[in-house]
């Protein structure tokens, strides 16, 4: 066995094992692009040798994606058929684990009318709403990763030809989900503990808001009563630990959707429907967006905002140190699973209600009288670097240092 087929298997046993958790006599649904095949046949084996009784794959293209953005109608491409959705809730309703694994083009749909995008983007995320709530309720487990396509490896690495380039995206993304050490499965034990250490201290101190500053950014997000963060593993309904993001260095948690003010700026690129977004600043008041600007990708920002009427609220508040090893790594991913892990970050859209306390079990009105989001769409942007400073604001006003230049200031 290579080294490289060694990784690979080290990678498939970690999403088996750690990302979802299979269980036995349970069911896998896999969704991926083609480009990921030999690490989905993996995952898909060691998942029937841990016992579970059905693996469904459902594969993608990225060049035929392409070829149906551009020629289909807005119309069609905005058809959601119903046997789609059917088969999505029939596994959601078995609750199967789920795992998506990331391979596009940041790129991918640069050249496509952004009104087309905005089509399909709304379609999807009405359609699979009840699915998402599912997700966001921790109800089955779930886990994104990632596996290079030639495009976007060439994107991270433009100076390789396109074996160098994947070739080394793949060690990128072996180093990153700790596939690259002798023992996976007791790194990632070890790291879960001490983003849990973080957790747990931040869930003591109940704060009502934090503040942020950093250059282009002055904010503050309000926290509701009973919030809750979390980071690294979490529990589905039936109690089985499972890691929803590999990697994952994030603590994250739930804002307040109606007492954010202020102004934020991105610190690194957000790629979203195959487009890239940059240098792009968001004002709040109440809660909501009242003002943006973007150098790139404008129409694209635009869209993701009039997505529906929670897409200019928050769903999300990340924790994510700059000392951290893929923000040690120096590598721009061009990819939010892994950028969003080397810097904080925010997401406008819909909010977990697993960070909530008794949230899993709340209806969606229950859940926004509490203050959390909800909308069709939920994007994490960054907004991190050495130079920012987050303070933890008590109910009596009194500010504590939680983030100092970056990293952890306890």
């Amino acid at each position: 066995m290579t080294q490289f087929e060694e990784k690979l298997e080290k990678y498939a046993d970690l999403l088996v094992d750690v990302g979802l958790n299979v269980q036995p006599d349970g069911r896998v649904f896999i969704r991926g692009a083609q480009d990921a095949l030999p690490l989905i046949r993996l995952v898909t084996e060691k998942a029937y040798q841990k016992g579970a009784k059905e693996v469904k794959v459902v594969l993608s293209d990225d060049r035929l994606t392409q070829l149906h953005a551009k020629n289909q109608s807005k119309d069609e491409l905005s058809t959601i058929h119903q046997w789609a959705i059917d088969e999505r809730m029939f596994y959601s309703d078995e609750k199967a684990g789920f795992l998506s694994i990331t391979s596009s083009s940041p790129e991918l749909l640069k050249d496509v009318d952004p009104e087309k995008l905005q089509a399909m983007q709304v379609a999807s995320g009405r359609a699979f709403k009840d699915f998402s709530n599912r997700i966001q309720s921790d109800y089955h487990s779930w886990c994104v990763a990632g596996y290079p396509s030639v495009e976007w490896a060439r994107l991270v690495f433009p100076d390789k030809d396109d074996e160098a380039a994947v070739a080394a995206l793949m060690d990128l993304i072996f180093y990153t989900v700790r596939a690259d050490v002798d023992d996976p499965v007791s790194a990632w034990e070890k790291h879960d503990a001490t983003l849990h250490e973080k957790v747990d201290y931040l869930n003591t101190r109940k704060y009502k808001a934090l503040r942020y500053e950093a250059p282009g950014t002055d904010l503050v997000i309000g926290l509701p009563k009973g919030h809750l963060w979390a980071g690294a593993s979490s529990l589905n309904a039936d109690g089985e630990k499972f890691m929803a993001n590999m990697p994952t260095e994030e603590v994250f948690s739930v804002p307040d959707r109606n007492r954010v003010d202020g102004y934020v700026s991105n610190t690194l690129p957000l790629s979203h429907g195959g487009n890239l977004i940059d240098d792009f600043k968001l004002t709040f008041k109440d809660g909501r967006v009242v003002d943006f600007e973007a150098g790139r990708g404008y129409e694209v920002l635009k869209n993701i905002l009039d997505a529906d009427e929670g897409a200019r609220h928050l769903g999300e508040v990340a924790l994510v140190p700059d000392d951290s090893p893929i923000s040690n790594a120096g590598k721009l991913f061009y990819n939010t699973l892994f950028d969003e892990n080397a810097s904080c970050h925010i997401a406008l859209g819909s909010a977990y209600a697993f960070c909530l306390e008794g949230g899993k079990t709340m209806s969606r009105e229950e859940l926004e009288a509490a203050g959390l989001n909800d909308s069709i769409t939920h994007v994490d942007f960054m907004i991190g670097s050495d130079q920012l400073n987050i303070y933890g604001i008590t109910e009596d006003g009194t500010e504590e240092k939680v983030f100092e230049k970056g990293n952890w200031a306890f």
